[in-house]
């Protein structure tokens, strides 16, 4: 077992297994993975700052077993954490990943997805962004879900709403209107989330699909309205996925989607660990607006 100890910030480290390959058929070891959360660090922080982070392991990489953790598991002493309360009132310690050795201190521990939820744990009942999760049933792909993106793009800018794309890493997009403001609750958010859904199914019922149930899912593009909750979260901007090979959830420019959807290859709404870096350590933060932007809800 390779153990290598490192200091960043002052705070001494000990990584361990670093050549355990957790995308095996990619060749992707525990040390690139750490590589890449280290080289997108500028850019994925600012979003996991102050928000509870549920951590998804993968000690045996991808293709195996994997587990999610809510809790904080054991922690050096300099690890930022807060107390939440759960569904069921019990209070429950979660780190916070506020800084480059914390974000180490995480990756060490083989937890190759990060998720965490639309408002920070200082003020957990009031999102400060707004997410329409998109998610091609069968027979539908990411092409359908850009199409779909797209008019939501158009239909929040009438309402003067500003949104931001980012893909999934998996099959789907996300679709991130910034709020920012003090007064919002999960509740205005799912109830305009879910009222856009309704119209957009109305509007192209052999598109879109509100509705939960597979059955009512397949050759169109399922709006998860659900999402804008306090006891859910969502997949970090930048985060690595534990796919077959190490794809990124990344943002794209509206006028990139337009393009790629117009040439009509679904692997290339995909965005590899090594496109990732290059593009951000090029552009920076293509997601910045949704830490920034405030933006009210209209009354629909």
């Amino acid at each position: 077992m390779s153990q290598k100890v490192v200091e960043i910030a002052g705070r001494r480290l000990s990584l361990s297994n670093l050549e355990k390959d957790l995308y095996p058929s990619h060749g992707f070891t525990k040390a690139h993975v750490l590589e890449y959360y280290r080289r997108i660090a500028p850019c994925i922080l600012p979003h996991l700052k102050d928000r509870a982070l549920t951590l998804k392991r993968y000690p045996e990489g991808v293709e195996k077993d994997f587990f999610f953790e809510k809790r904080c598991p054991p922690h050096p002493a300099w690890v930022e954490t807060a107390e939440i309360s759960r569904d069921d009132g019990e209070r429950m310690t979660v780190c916070l990943v506020n800084n480059l050795e914390t974000l180490m201190w995480v990756e060490n521990l083989a937890s190759l997805e990060l998720h965490v939820p639309l408002a920070r744990a200082g003020s957990p009942e009031t999102p400060d962004s707004m997410v329409f999760d998109l998610d091609p049933g069968e027979q539908a792909d990411i092409l359908d879900c850009a199409r779909v993106a797209l008019i939501l793009r158009d239909l929040l800018s009438r309402l003067g709403l500003a949104c931001y794309v980012k893909t999934s890493g998996q099959k789907g997009l996300h679709v991130y209107v910034p709020l920012n403001c003090a007064d919002i609750s999960f509740e205005d958010t799912k109830t305009f989330t879910k009222t856009m859904a309704v119209v957009l199914q109305k509007n192209y019922p052999d598109l879109v699909t509100e509705k939960m149930a597979k059955e009512h899912r397949k050759g169109k593009v399922f709006i998860n309205w659900s999402q804008n909750d306090s006891s859910k979260t969502m997949v970090c901007v930048y985060s690595l996925r534990a796919r077959e090979t190490p794809m990124v959830s990344f943002p794209l420019e509206w006028r990139e989607l337009e393009r790629l959807a117009g040439e009509g290859d679904p692997e290339r709404l995909q965005v590899s660990h090594g496109e990732a870096l290059g593009r951000a350590e090029k552009e920076g933060d293509l997601f910045h607006e949704v830490l920034v932007k405030k933006q009210r809800l209209p009354h629909l």
